[in-house]
Order: structure tokens, then C-alpha cells, then sequence
């Protein structure tokens, strides 16, 4: 597994091995067939993390809610985008 850059470094510092290992230790699994959506599912709702261009796109779903949709540029830290996708729709 690939070590991580510290927490406050932006994501687009981080190596594809690393993003991946981050990404695993979230608790996301890469989606079979597409190397740059992973899924993140938790007890109340669960989200698609698409590794996009110029964002990392974070789409949540819920019975309650539907569907919310964040797009989140790579110049933020891997805390700041921990927080953001861990804090749900």
C-alpha cells in the first residue's frame, strides 16, 4: 500500500497509488470497469466518488434526500475533503 502524504497536503499532491490507498482506507471500493469511481457506503447514506480532471466529484444518496452532488477541487487538502465527504448530504 502506498504511504500517504500528511493530512493537510492537497489532494493533487498525492500519487495515483496514494489516492487509491486513501480512498481504501475510507472504506471505498473501486467500482469493477471504471478505475475512477469508487463507492462509499455507510449506515444512513452512501456516495460515488468520481476521480474527475479537475474535481474529485462526491454524489450522495439517500432513501430520505435523493441524490446531492459536490464537486471538490484537488488544491484542498486530503483533511478538508476527508471532512467534507465523511459529513454527508
Amino acid at each position: 500500500m502506498a504511504e500517504l502524504p500528511t493530512a493537510e497536503t492537497p489532494l493533487n499532491q498525492h500519487s495515483i497509488r496514494a489516492l487509491e490507498a486513501w480512498l481504501t482506507q475510507l472504506g471505498a471500493t473501486v467500482v469493477e470497469g471504471n478505475p475512477c469511481l469508487w463507492r462509499l457506503v455507510r449506515a444512513n447514506w452512501s456516495a460515488d466518488l468520481l476521480l474527475e480532471q479537475e474535481d474529485l466529484v462526491v454524489v450522495w444518496g439517500t432513501e430520505a434526500t435523493g441524490e446531492q452532488r459536490c464537486s471538490l477541487p484537488y488544491g484542498l487538502s486530503r483533511k478538508d475533503v476527508e471532512a467534507a465527504i465523511n459529513a454527508g448530504p
